[in-house]
């Protein structure tokens, strides 16, 4: 399950194919780096993303889910 404290590079290494889903919210942040060091939650903030519907996505996509939040 990914959490709002995991940082943005962790959450890519373990589940590469989130990465899609950052970039429908609008974080391009495999290119970020600071995403070493950026919590999810930092970066959804700083970005207006609403952190509750990117977990929601994330974790979807993750666990194969139908139901996203896009």
């Amino acid at each position: 399950m990914i959490t709002r404290d995991m940082t943005i590079a962790e959450i890519i290494a373990i589940y590469p194919q989130t990465m899609q889903v950052f970039r429908s919210f609008g974080l391009d942040c495999m290119e970020c780096q600071i995403a070493d060091y950026e919590e999810v939650e930092h970066g959804a903030g700083v970005h207006n993303v609403d952190i509750e519907q990117l977990l929601k996505a994330l974790n979807s996509t993750i666990t194969g889910s139908q139901e996203t939040a896009l």
